[in-house]
């Protein structure tokens, strides 16, 4: 009998086939077109919109780039831009409940066309309501 040892690896896909991290799963397609949703939602959101540049584009190839790197992608984000240092980089802006709120929704919706099995889905949710939680800067 094996037995297995610690949480299974959540990275098998729809047809079966496993991967050792997400972004060999996916590929990096998948990533440019999960934020691309997540920005659809993020670009009509009267709490979050503000909080971006007028121009999304700078936006949209930092975050696909950084997932890319996080989830076992080349390490591009970091060449490019030094350690993500993601608290510091939202520093500057106002992020309480109602953001990490309306930002965690329009992830989950992006994630949700994702086409994910449920294990892989959960994951990357449990990382992105956790990185949402840390970017908390105002518990007002």
């Amino acid at each position: 009998m094996k037995v297995p040892l610690g949480r299974q690896s959540p990275w098998v896909g729809a047809d079966g086939g496993s991967a050792e991290s997400l972004y060999e799963l996916v590929g990096p397609e998948w990533f440019v077109a999960l934020v691309d949703r997540f920005y659809e939602g993020v670009a009509d959101d009267e709490l979050l919109r503000p909080l971006y540049p007028a121009d999304l584009t700078a936006s949209r190839l930092h975050l696909s780039g950084f997932l890319k790197q996080y989830w076992g992608g080349p390490a591009d984000y970091s060449v490019e831009r030094g350690h993500p240092r993601l608290r510091m980089r939202h520093a500057p802006f106002r992020i309480g409940a109602g953001e990490r709120d309306a930002w965690l929704r329009h992830m989950a919706a992006a994630l949700d066309g994702a086409g994910l099995a449920d294990a892989a889905a959960t994951a990357v949710m449990e990382y992105f309501q956790g990185a949402a939680e840390h970017l908390v800067n105002d518990p007002g």
